[in-house]
């Protein structure tokens, strides 16, 4: 494995890279890092090229101080393949990642293989949503982080009944990761991603690379109808269902995403 720092748009990003052959970039969800994508780097290292990010604000990446646009945040994949001297690649996103594909398809079709855009959406936040985060982060702020209290929401957010029944270890990676996040800087990524995401239907209807769409049955964010709204507004799109998955498909349902993307990318080579 390869550690980089790479200078980007939005500061400096912290990256690990393994294996050879065509590159699959992978970024993940709000308050994870690249180790979402631990299951992942795995199976495809033999045959590609893996980068899994830590997005900005978070992991090893550096802090943010001010709020950023998903169109900044594509430009950020543009230059993370610069660096790397990489002219296309396939993305993996999950949520926040999930976003930032599809906005990375439609503005630079020529650099994107597949997206296989996971737990996202096309669509602003409505207001409760808005509220509710608002809320989380005063009260991180006053707590200096996501823990006691705060931590059943975030688990709520993030794992459905049968990962919080029967998968302890993802349980405890999703307690690990959110609470080391440095809630100043977090705290950006959260404001720009949730209050101010953009109405993204109409740029997604201008994708004209192979997407997968994935959903998790149990995603109390991102619900299917949301979901299924992100594929209907993406030509051509490909919608799978995950069941038992809610909003970490990556991390609660490994060998099942691994399969699915085996396979899409197997179709469109």
């Amino acid at each position: 494995m390869t550690e980089l720092d790479i200078p980007t748009t939005l500061g400096r990003l912290h990256v690990r890279t393994e294996g050879s052959g065509p590159a699959i970039l992978m970024w993940p969800s709000l308050l994870m890092d690249g180790a979402l994508w631990s299951a992942q780097v795995e199976h495809f290292r033999d045959r590609f090229t893996v980068i899994a990010v830590d997005p900005p604000g978070h992991g090893a990446s550096e802090a943010l101080t001010e709020p950023f646009t998903f169109e900044q945040c594509a430009t950020v994949v543009c230059e993370v393949l610069d660096h790397l001297d990489i002219e296309r690649a396939h993305v993996l996103g999950n949520s926040w990642g999930g976003m930032i594909g599809g906005t990375f398809a439609a503005l630079h079709p020529e650099r994107v293989g597949v997206s296989v855009l996971m737990n996202a959406t096309a669509s602003p936040a409505p207001l409760g949503q808005k509220l509710e985060y608002g809320l989380l982060l005063r009260t991180a702020s006053l707590l200096g982080g996501l823990r006691g209290p705060l931590m059943p929401s975030v688990l709520k957010a993030f794992l459905g009944p049968t990962s919080l029944k029967t998968r302890p270890a993802v349980v405890q990676h999703v307690r690990d990761t959110a609470g080391r996040n440095d809630i100043s800087s977090a705290a950006w990524a959260v404001r720009s991603v949730v209050p101010r995401r953009p109405d993204q239907r109409e740029l997604f209807s201008t994708v004209s690379t192979p997407v997968l769409v994935v959903a998790g049955e149990e995603d109390a964010t991102f619900g299917l109808a949301e979901t299924h709204a992100m594929a209907d507004a993406i030509p051509g799109s490909t919608y799978v269902v995950i069941d038992g998955a809610a909003h970490l498909a990556a991390l609660e349902a490994p060998a099942e995403v691994n399969r699915l993307v085996d396979e899409f990318i197997a179709a469109h080579p």
